[in-house]
């Protein structure tokens, strides 16, 4: 190949990378609407809060008292925690709270999004808000999440995550910053058309939009994709908040990243379909989804062809010595433990785990079990 060649294709490869940050955000200001909630017209709707646990004894507890606390600030408010075959004591550390709270303990775990659905079978509901067993949602969060339902259009409204120990650790600043971006674009999206995926951490739906999620695939992105497909809105409601522990080990956050993306990338062959057919949707859709899946793939590219073009005009020696010396000065920081190199390595395990977890998708894997990650839960209150 010739040099320019090789240098626009690792321009654009470069460009894909950087689109779902960079250029992606900017279209959207082009049609950014600030939308702010509706004012309540009458009485606020039912809810019901729905959790799905797994060997969660050390926070579960917790979990359930802010569930009550939340659950008093509205009229009717259902509470639902269904335990998926755990093995340690959450469903021993729930006993105390079976008055108030409707307890589903399965005796073989059959996966988050099983769980979920056979709690929407149960509950009667206006508004069903998601939430994980980690996570500490704000008092106040069904009244924020309320007005926006008194729009029709709108079918799905995610909360604000927030993650409340951004210096434990590289990894946790790293997933922090991360965070705080993602937030800022799905604000965007939420502005100009519609936010493209809801997280699990929090958020709520009306329970006539609700679709039966497969066992095997993962249920926010599903359920909040689902209605977007329907030709309902998913809005963001910036001061509902939720707070949760970011992972603080490497390890912990690259297992989670590939099992996410497997699962994500596995929604997408479902989906994908009856997307392409929506011209706006499909552009939000590939540039914060389906980009962000293969950014791994798209910086090796970047890299490879940029060197292709390197060896075009140079000797290889030097062309293929400055990457090895590059690499081994970045490991010597970050034996050093330099700051700023270790979150580097973090984003960059980051990306080759949802990179891992696409490819595993590819090939056939399924994750229809998931493990809580330990590095992510608080040290045993209950």
């Amino acid at each position: 190949m010739t040099f320019w060649v090789c240098i626009g294709l690792s321009a654009v490869f470069l460009l894909l990378s950087i689109h779902p940050f960079v250029t992606y955000p900017l279209s959207l200001m082009l049609f950014r609407r600030r939308r702010p909630a509706p004012a309540v017209q009458g009485p606020l709707p039912s809810f019901a809060i729905c959790v799905c646990a797994y060997n969660e004894e050390r926070t579960i507890a917790d979990k359930a008292r802010n569930m009550i606390a939340v659950a008093q600030t509205a009229p009717q408010c259902e509470l639902f925690i269904y335990v998926d075959g755990a093995s340690d004591r959450t469903v021993e550390r729930l006993e105390p709270f079976k008055d108030r709270i409707n307890i589903v303990a399965a005796e073989v775990r059959r996966g988050k999004s099983y769980g979920m659905n056979a709690l929407v079978d149960r509950c009667t509901a206006d508004v069903v808000v998601f939430t994980d067993a980690n996570v500490e949602l704000d008092s106040h969060v069904l009244r924020r999440l309320a007005p926006w339902f008194s729009d029709p259009s709108v079918g799905c409204v995610c909360g604000h995550l927030v993650y409340s120990n951004p210096d434990e650790s590289a990894m946790s600043s790293s997933g922090s910053l991360y965070w705080r971006i993602e937030e800022a674009i799905k604000q965007l999206e939420s502005d100009a058309f519609s936010v493209v995926g809801a997280d699990g951490s929090l958020f709520a739906i009306r329970r006539s939009a609700h679709h039966v999620v497969p066992d095997d695939i993962i249920d926010d992105f599903y359920v909040s994709m689902k209605i977007l497909i329907d030709g309902m809105r998913v809005v963001r409601a910036p001061d509902a908040l939720a707070f949760e522990k970011s992972a603080t080990n490497t390890y912990d956050e690259f297992r989670r990243k590939i099992r996410i993306a497997c699962q994500a990338f596995n929604v997408h062959r479902l989906i994908w379909p009856q997307i392409w057919r929506k011209p706006v949707l499909a552009y939000c859709y590939v540039s914060h989804r389906l980009l962000k899946w293969v950014i791994g793939y798209n910086l090796l590219l970047a890299g490879l062809f940029f060197m292709l073009a390197m060896l075009a005009v140079f000797p290889p020696t030097p062309v293929l010595a400055a990457p090895l010396l590059i690499a081994a000065a970045f490991g010597v920081l970050v034996a050093a433990k330099f700051g700023p190199a270790l979150k580097v390595l973090a984003m960059l395990l980051s990306f080759a785990g949802t990179s891992w977890g696409v490819w595993r998708s590819v090939r056939g894997d399924k994750f229809q079990t998931w493990t809580p990650t330990p590095s992510a839960r608080a040290s045993g209150q209950g």
